[in-house]
């Protein structure tokens, strides 16, 4: 049995550790012992203090203390849990399951390491189905789902006019039948459209009242209105519209402005957002273009650009006159909509546009290269509007 050290030789070193700032292992090497014998010394003479004092005073302090260190631990877990938790929830585009954030706060190598019993209580979520879900995270109804998106979404990649019905049909060929109703929930949930468009829903609002007369509009002897877009020279009739399109910085609008005479876009004018300053821009690009255009008359729809006090002052500046047609009427401004289909179809649903700056380039090289100088018109005589221009304007009058 090894000799016992002196009395003195343990005060010495207790009193050594406890006046000092080294650590109990620097302590223990300075003396010649190993640390598990000066911690049995410290925890031996705390013991007689507390006996020499003849109270319990220390004890019960000692006992609160621990408890309100296990308080204030506790209250760190729950803060952390809920300071997560609001995180978690605020991305985007992520399922709003709170079983993952349980199994990470829970992890051995978290930085605050939170009982899975805390944060369910925290959450107010049981723990039997967190246990179930962390022996299978994927459920047989979630496999069948992705593998159903997944049939769907190879039919559309190949086959982007299609829509819900006939992908559906095209999974079941591929061995995934699904109702026809799932199959639109999964494509709504995706925005797996058909090419061809949906069509576009009325937002509440009810457009105000028109600030112009309806100068295209003609009666028959029946009594029915119907609109004429006939020009007998150029600067006679324009027609106006916007359009928009979703890019990956957000939405792009175009406010083009068409000639009748000649259907050619005589001034047009791109910008990210749809506000009066656009429509103004678009007039003073056809006004620069065209130069004398007093007494023209421009046809628009009942829009909130068009109705503005700054446009309206802008067709007062130049000397024109504007013509508005009646509400949900597409064919009071049907030879506007027939340019901005072509639009749609050679341009815009060609393909996906990460950049507004991208699409726009593409806008504007179609409409001055391909629309202007290449596409002939059966209406033109099977010219392009710029070639129908040269022919049939004398050369004082033609357009810049």
């Amino acid at each position: 049995m090894p000799k016992a050290f002196p009395k003195e030789f343990r005060e010495d070193v207790i009193r050594v550790y406890r006046d000092s700032d080294a650590s109990m292992a620097q302590v223990a090497k300075d003396f010649g012992i190993s640390p598990s014998c000066l911690k049995r010394w410290l925890a031996i003479d705390e013991r007689n203090s507390s006996r020499s004092s003849g109270g319990s005073t220390p004890a019960i302090e000692s006992d609160a203390l621990r408890e309100a260190n296990k308080r204030i631990k506790l209250l760190e877990q729950e803060n952390e849990v809920l300071r997560r938790a609001a995180a978690y929830l605020s991305q985007a585009n992520l399922p709003k399951m709170m079983y993952p954030l349980v199994r990470e706060l829970a992890a051995k190598d978290a930085p605050l390491r939170v009982p899975v019993a805390v944060t369910c209580r925290v959450l107010k979520i049981t723990r039997q189905p967190y246990y179930r879900w962390l022996k299978c995270p994927v459920t047989n109804a979630e496999l069948t789902e992705a593998y159903r998106a997944n049939a769907l979404f190879d039919a559309h990649k190949d086959d982007p006019e299609f829509g819900y019905r006939f992908l559906a049909d095209e999974a079941l060929e591929v061995g995934e039948p699904m109702a026809e109703r799932t199959a639109w929930r999964i494509c709504s949930q995706s925005g797996w459209w058909s090419s061809h468009g949906k069509k576009r829903g009325k937002n509440g609002k009810k457009p105000g009242p028109p600030v112009h007369d309806d100068l295209c509009a003609v009666t028959d002897d029946k009594g029915r209105v119907r609109h004429e877009f006939t020009a007998a020279g150029p600067n006679e009739l324009w027609l106006a519209d916007i359009t928009e399109h979703w890019t990956g910085e957000g939405k792009l609008y175009v406010c083009a402005i068409k000639d009748v005479y000649s259907n050619r876009i005589v001034g047009y004018s791109i910008d990210s957002r749809m506000k009066s300053s656009l429509a103004v821009a678009a007039l003073n690009s056809a006004v620069a273009r065209r130069g004398d255009v007093a007494g023209c008359v421009l046809h628009t729809d009942r829009g909130s650009q068009f109705r503005s006090r700054k446009f309206v002052h802008a067709l007062n500046r130049h000397d024109m006159v504007g013509s508005m047609g009646r509400v949900g009427a597409a064919g009071d401004n049907a030879a506007m909509e027939s340019f901005f289909s072509l639009l749609q179809k050679n341009v815009l649903d060609r393909s996906s546009w990460s950049t507004r700056e991208e699409l726009r380039i593409a806008i504007v090289r179609w409409i001055e290269r391909t629309y202007h100088r290449r596409r002939r018109q059966a209406a033109l005589g099977r010219l392009t509007p710029v070639e129908y221009e040269l022919i049939m304007t004398p050369t004082a009058s033609q357009a810049a």
